[in-house]
């Protein structure tokens, strides 16, 4: 049996908030045998740059650029087409990845007919990649499964024997790279506005570990609130939402579409961070509120501004202090 260590990437918000950013700054650390995709599909977006260039993934983990075994988990839904796609591009771009990439055998396919009756939705905002219908014939029972698809076959993996009877390592340890956030989770999201996948610390745990592996558990936030999808959302459209969506770039990374703008919620980054126990909130793109020079925080139910950001992550800091916790506010280019 192997020992098995695990830390996890999650999304406190509505996702976009830079879990790329964080788990390729920790893979790059050397300290992990896999990385792992723990949930979701083609509808993530994660913008990376890696040696001074840009990269947007979807479904593949961020340890290929590291040269770190990759394993798209049993919690994700794979499009084997769109799969096979980003994999060519990254080849491309001279990112090795065929003998680093595995899908577990238990992975849930997307297929035409998934993406033909997700195209039709009008009613949540989703991607219309398909995870939707997906997900519903997994939890139906009649879904199909990666091992069922015979260009995949090459790349197939049984997690369960490559986590708990690893023969190379002794102790096996885990980055788990999540996808969409806390708001949109299944569960624990603004229904039914949300996602079809656990996007909790659990949602990794599910992916074929023991609870008990947990080690650290990151948090990604942004100083504002952004949200793509149907539902009302954010302040109204004047100049400030303009230049956040600018300048912090804000447009999906999978769609283009302009995401919605509001201030930061502080209970509801409370709310998070309590459930998935978190040990580290990294709250990204501080520069951006600083271009904008207006800094706001919904609490309870008053909205506070505050003359600097200096004030404001001071006040963040205070209102989340939790045991063996710690805040790291990032700019938007930084590299933590």
């Amino acid at each position: 049996m192997s020992n098995i260590v695990a830390d996890v990437v999650v999304d406190v918000q509505h996702g976009d908030c830079g879990k790329g950013k964080i788990t390729h700054h920790l893979a790059r650390t050397g300290n992990y045998t896999h990385v792992v995709r723990y949930n979701g599909g083609h509808n993530a977006g994660h913008t990376i740059y890696h040696e001074g260039k840009k990269f947007v993934t979807h479904v593949i983990p961020c340890g290929v650029f590291f040269g770190i075994e990759s394993i798209i988990g049993p919690g994700c839904v794979v499009n084997p087409k769109r799969l096979l796609e980003e994999m060519a591009e990254l080849r491309d771009a001279g990112i090795e990845i065929d003998n680093l990439l595995s899908i577990a055998k238990n992975a849930h396919i997307v297929t035409d007919w998934h993406l033909m009756e997700d195209g039709k939705d009008e009613k949540i905002g989703t991607t219309k990649r398909g995870n939707g219908p997906a997900y519903r014939d997994k939890y139906a029972r009649k879904g199909v499964r990666a091992e069922q698809v015979p260009e995949l076959q090459e790349y197939l993996i049984d997690v369960y024997q490559e986590f708990h009877h690893n023969v190379e390592h002794e102790t096996v340890e885990i980055l788990f790279e999540g996808a969409q956030g806390f708001g949109l989770d299944v569960d624990w999201g603004d229904y039914p506005y949300v996602t079809s996948s656990h996007c909790t610390v659990g949602g990794a745990i599910l992916n074929g570990i023991p609870a008990q592996s947990i080690r650290k558990v990151y948090g990604a936030a942004k100083i504002y609130e952004t949200y793509v999808g149907a539902k009302e959302f954010g302040m109204e459209e004047g100049i400030e939402a303009k230049v956040i969506r600018e300048f912090g770039e804000e447009f999906g990374a999978t769609t283009g579409r302009p995401r919605k703008i509001d201030w930061f919620d502080l209970d509801a980054v409370a709310k998070a961070t309590d459930i998935n126990g978190l040990t580290t909130l990294v709250i990204n793109k501080v520069d951006v509120l600083e271009k904008v020079g207006r800094f706001m925080i919904y609490h309870g139910d008053n909205k506070f501004e505050f003359d600097t950001i200096d004030d404001m992550k001071y006040y963040i800091e205070e209102h989340l202090k939790r045991n063996n916790f710690e805040v790291i506010f990032s700019g938007n280019k930084d590299r933590i």
